[in-house]
């Protein structure tokens, strides 16, 4: 039968074609990008020329006076910026789009990407000139060219290994290095690296008397075979310095030598035009107080790759996109971010009619970036997109027709808070807490610990418990499950290092887990921090309880403190960034942890919920992925993240209230329709992000519009998927596993899958499941078909307020009827006659056909 309804839709491609089809095509496209974007050739893309010009190298454009340049050394270089204001008073990055020559010449050299290199004593002045009348200069003095000082292999050496990848995860850094070589993961161990080269294998890596066979050089320069492959040319500065620390003897470097403290990234930010580009300065600062320019050994990383790239020398180049950009940079264990926006410079509404101080900061943004939002959605869909987000279900027929019909401009919020005050809220975020606290079912004996901890977690959202409090009680948990369900936390997150891990992540949207091992490659989390931050659970004691499976958390009396793996060390307890606790022995560790995290000014801990709070109803975080926020990964609307978290701590940690004030934002209720301008936002929440229905809360939708109902072993018939207490039910019910329900393995929200598949689109078109869904007796289509023919087009209005929260267009009950109505048709009998179908059969079929194309529908897959 379902082959019919694909005849039927087929005709679509004449011009008398079908118009439900062409509603479903007019459907899915109406949730893509529209005919009237305004495209990249429609941007302004050509340099303006500028009216002047300023070179500088070690400080801001803004500061009055730039300093000579003085070049000192054999070794000596230094990366250029040349600025220049427009006509407009606007800043922009000329340095590759200037000629650049010296004067005299015989003194410097200069590169066509700006670096300049002394090669003579002497003083002379780089000019820069656009055109024939626009010019800045730079005095240059070069001093002691003959003088080659030594070379430190930490602070010089290293580095390169990090550039080239050498030292990397996935070559020499692994744990057991690559062919018979080993460096330390991104050189935090330079101590060791000095070992594995130069003394390692009888020292046959490297040649001093001809440093330019060294093992070391022709491997990496592809002259001998590299597993690898060739990481640098031979004219490069990398293979320069290697050969000359060679040369000079390998020396690692004095104890009174300076060390890196930091880095410094020119400019630090800029608001650039589409399709713009920026040269950035790396320098190094060292603990003497001398700065070096290390540019071209700094690594580099686009966090938004979409809306920028950047190569190997920092040359930031932008595509045609606009929003905000962050560059990471990384020196030497050091961390940076260069950060800059990106107008799209269409005009905004000067009134755009905020509903609370959510709505001021963002259109504060959208108006920065000259993107303007799309209107406010039609009723039909804010009663869905609030209900599939609040209740985890679809509104019911009575709930919409209600809200369809009131006139009321508060009706809105007043819908919010019914949906707030029900139990259905409760129980999907109980649903959604319940997996990212991995309260996971490995065999039968854990089922009464994963029951009672799931109804702990639905009672607290429903009773509106304070967040910190919430997480208070996870943390502290003592006694054995039955007296205190969030013991079960302590069951299946049963080793101190997942427990910081997990509770890092979870609750304060950190990731410590590379830190167990060495420095974290892109926040400023040591070894140290670590392990200082696993004391916390170094004193939770474990005994059997009476109940098989389960056990008896409790304080051990002791002094709380942990042992660093490499130092030995006994370290104790400190949060993250803070100084370390001095704990009685009948002091519980995990009390002082959870008074720094509820503390006022934390700067993780409420940040880390609204964020994750935001991206549930915006389909994107301010910060993604949701829990990894750092200095490196900013947020695409500081002020607002900043602003969510104060009010947050301010309410006393209200989760209703952040979902309250969230879901009354207009922000919240734009359209997801973009207008002739946002289509290409993707950051800053210009128009809603529609995004598939999870699995559970899917599933219940494909029985509401069915009017039928799925079993869960061991649960009553009324049991809906979003109130599955753990991840037991995934692998008896493979609807749930193809669409992405979590397994509750980790902390991580990533374990859900919210990606389209090929075995979905199956799933949904043809499964047994779905099959006996659409022709289950007591189901939408058999009673359709049961009623008179005189209520067809009622049922199918019932039907779009069921499925879609809307009513049908009368193009669209036009086709329903015809479809409906169409002539009877023969099938072949037993006997192999030809034979007219039963009519109500035919009735039945189609509406089967009908039901079965609405949830084929990007529209009901979809929250928009």
């Amino acid at each position: 039968m379902f082959r019919l309804l694909w005849t039927a839709l087929s005709r679509t491609t004449t011009p008398s074609g079908n118009p439900l089809c062409a509603t479903v095509v007019a459907l899915a496209t109406s949730l893509s990008v529209p005919t009237t974007v305004l495209k990249g050739e429609d941007l302004p893309m050509e340099v303006p020329p500028p009216v002047s010009l300023k070179i500088h190298y070690d400080r801001s454009v803004e500061t009055t006076e730039q300093s000579p340049l003085e070049l000192r050394g054999a070794e000596n270089g230094q990366q250029l910026l040349v600025s220049g204001w427009l006509a407009d008073g606007k800043l922009q990055d000329f340095t590759r789009h200037v000629s650049l020559h010296a004067e005299p010449g015989g003194i410097l050299r200069i590169s066509p990407e700006g670096r300049v290199q002394g090669i003579a004593n002497g003083n002379a002045r780089v000019i820069a000139r656009w055109g024939e009348t626009v010019e800045a200069t730079l005095p240059v003095k070069v001093l002691e060219i003959q003088k080659m000082r030594p070379l430190n292999f930490p602070n010089q050496v290293v580095p390169i290994f990090t550039k080239t990848g050498c030292n990397g995860g996935g070559c020499h850094g692994k744990s057991g290095g690559q062919n018979g070589f080993r460096l330390s993961l991104l050189g935090f161990e330079p101590h060791q690296d000095y070992g594995f080269i130069v003394k390692e294998a009888r020292g046959r890596r490297i040649s001093p008397a001809a440093p330019e066979r060294s093992l070391l050089l022709l491997k990496a320069t592809g002259e001998l075979p590299h597993g690898g492959g060739k990481r640098m040319e031979k004219k490069s500065d990398a293979y320069q310095l290697l050969r000359r620390w060679i040369a000079q003897g390998m020396p690692y470097g004095n104890a009174d030598d300076p060390s890196v403290e930091r880095i410094e990234i020119l400019p630090k930010e800029r608001i650039m035009q589409l399709g713009g580009d920026q040269q950035l300065v790396i320098l190094a600062h060292y603990s003497d107080g001398s700065k070096e320019d290390v540019t071209r050994s700094a690594l580099y990383e686009s966090n938004q790759k979409e809306i920028a790239k950047v190569d190997s020398q920092g040359w930031v180049q932008l595509h045609d996109r606009p929003g905000d950009l962050s560059i990471m940079v990384r020196y030497h264990g050091h961390v940076g971010t260069f950060r800059a926006s990106i107008p799209l410079g269409a005009p905004v509404p000067e009134e755009l009619n905020p509903n609370n101080f959510i709505d001021d900061l963002v259109f504060a943004k959208l108006r920065k970036l000259g993107i303007p939002p799309s209107e406010r959605c039609d009723d039909g869909t804010f009663i869905r997109r609030v209900t599939l987000d609040l209740a985890g279900r679809l509104p019911t027929e009575g709930e919409t027709r209600a809200f369809l019909a009131e006139t009321s401009l508060s009706k809105r919020n007043r819908y919010i808070e019914t949906l707030l005050a029900g139990p259905d809220y409760a129980d999907f975020f109980a649903g959604k807490f319940s997996a990212l606290l991995r309260n996971r079912r490995d065999n039968a004996k854990q089922g009464r610990g994963t029951l009672a901890f799931h109804r702990w977690i639905r009672d607290s959202f429903y009773a509106n418990k304070p967040y910190d409090k919430f997480v208070r009680e996870i943390l502290t948990a003592s006694g054995n499950i039955a007296d205190n369900p969030p013991v079960a936390w302590y069951r299946q997150v049963n080793q101190s290092r997942e427990q910081l891990e997990d509770v890092a992540q979870l609750f304060l949207a950190t990731r410590l887990k590379c830190a167990q091992c060495h420095h974290h490659p892109y926040e400023r989390w040591s070894q140290r921090d670590y392990y200082q931050f696993s004391a916390f659970f170094s004193q939770v004691g474990r005994q059997a309880s009476d109940y098989p499976g389960e056990e008896v958390i409790y304080h051990k009396r002791g002094e709380a403190q942990a042992t660093h793996p490499k130092t030995k060390e006994s370290l104790m307890p400190a949060a993250l960034g803070q100084q370390s606790l001095q704990l009685l022995p009948e002091e519980d560790p995990r009390q002082a942890l959870a008074n720094w995290m509820s503390e006022p000014d934390n700067p993780f801990f409420a940040p880390a919920l609204v964020n994750r709070y935001w991206k549930h109803f915006m389909n994107r975080g301010l910060v993604e992925p949701e829990d990894d926020m750092r200095d490196t990964n900013p947020a695409s609307n500081p002020e607002l993240l900043a602003a969510l978290a104060r009010h947050f701590v301010e309410v006393g940690y209200d989760l209703k209230d952040l979902a309250r004030q969230i879901c009354q934002s207009r922000s919240y209720q734009l359209s997801s329709l973009p207008n002739a301008f946002n289509a290409i936002d993707t950051q800053h929440f210009s128009h809603h992000y529609p995004e598939r229905l999870e699995a559970e809360v899917l599933l219940d939708a494909i029985d509401t519009v069915n009017t039928t109902s799925t079993e869960f072993s061991g649960l009553p018939t009324t049991h809906r998927a979003v109130q599955l207490p753990d991840n037991s039910f995934n692998k008896d019910h493979y609807f749930l596993t193809i669409f992405g329900r979590p397994d509750s393995a980790s902390a991580c929200e990533c374990e859900r899958s919210q990606e389209a598949s090929l075995a979905q689109s199956l799933y949904m078109l043809n499964s047994r499941n779905i099959m006996a869904k659409l022709t289950a007796e007591t189901g939408s289509a058999a009673s359709f078909a049961q009623d008179s023919p005189t209520k067809d087009r009622e049922n199918m209005q019932k039907l779009y307020l069921r499925s879609l929260s809307r009513t049908p267009s009368e193009m669209e009950l036009h086709t329903a009827m015809e479809y409906i109505n169409r002539p009877a048709r023969t099938h072949v009998n037993t006997e192999g006659e030809s034979v007219p179908m039963d009519s109500q059969k035919v009735r039945q079929h189609a509406f089967e056909d009908l039901v079965w194309s609405i949830l084929n529908m990007k529209e009901f897959l979809f929250s928009h």
